[in-house]
């Protein structure tokens, strides 16, 4: 008779990366499920237990979603540019937009957000606080330096500079798209050209700043008497960017949009 023994332990062989390419996966995965991690576990574990998080957990928590945040605004940015670039001055779109520019600016895209979000983190620390409650479904470091006893002044600048500066990228933004607009108004080449590649972007961009000043001002000013509006301003920004974008760049597919014309006009879609 063959010895047989427990099985409690599997090897998974298919991680048969070597150590760059492991690090390099490692990396674009957690690009692209950094604000994830940073809200939804702790999310799905609140609901079903206690909704108590330590302070060091909150700060992390904080860091995570203002810097995703920040970041993600950062590459509307670059978005915003390269569409400029591209149709405003498109003889030296290849020039300009270079394989290692682009690379510095995805990197200080998400290299600035991580660094400015960190000190504005660094000033909550070591502020003696006066409160434990904060009245969101997530941490955020303004109700952290709100609870603080103490003013909070680094905090309060670092704050504002960080505030000036992404309202500079957003009248850089809208900026690029007045120079945009100009320039297809006097093209119909041009103005195809913004229709299939501004029009999806311009959408998401709305959408993602329409929803973040909705929660920023709901936060700094208004009234938290109705608990589940109060939970809706918490996740409007965090739930309705994500689930619009797929739909605006999916439209854009011909294949997709066709199907989804034919689904709302009954069958009736004749679209090639």
């Amino acid at each position: 008779m063959e010895n047989v023994s427990v099985v409690t332990l599997f090897t998974l062989s298919g991680f048969n990366f070597t150590s760059t390419q492991a690090i390099s996966l490692f990396l674009l995965t957690l690009l692209q499920l950094y604000g994830t991690v940073g809200f939804y576990p702790k999310f799905l574990y609140d609901l079903l237990s206690s909704h108590v998080i330590s302070y060091a957990g909150c700060m992390m928590q904080g860091y995570v979603i203002h810097s995703w945040l920040c970041s993600d605004f950062s590459i509307l940015a670059l978005m915003a540019y390269d569409r400029y670039v591209a149709i405003c001055q498109p003889l030296i779109y290849h020039s300009v937009m270079t394989k290692f520019r682009v690379s510095i600016c995805v990197l200080a895209s998400w290299l600035l957000p991580l660094f400015s979000m960190f000190m504005n983190t660094a000033t909550l620390v070591g502020h003696s606080l006066c409160g434990s409650h904060i009245n969101k479904i997530y941490c955020v470091n303004w109700m952290i330096a709100v609870l603080a006893c103490s003013p909070t002044t680094a905090n309060t600048a670092v704050g504002y500079f960080n505030m000036l500066f992404y309202f500079g990228l957003f009248v850089f933004i809208v900026w690029s798209y007045i120079y945009m607009i100009r320039t297809c108004i006097l093209s119909k080449e041009h103005q195809a050209k913004f229709m299939q590649t501004c029009l999806p972007h311009l959408i998401s961009l709305i959408t993602f700043v329409t929803a973040v000043l909705f929660d920023l001002m709901y936060m700094r000013f208004g009234s938290y008497s109705s608990p589940n509006f109060n939970n809706f301003m918490s996740l409007e920004f965090l739930l309705v960017p994500p689930l619009v974008n797929p739909l605006v760049y999916g439209f854009k597919l011909k294949k997709v949009r066709n199907k989804i014309l034919d689904v709302v006009g009954g069958g009736k879609n004749t679209q090639p």
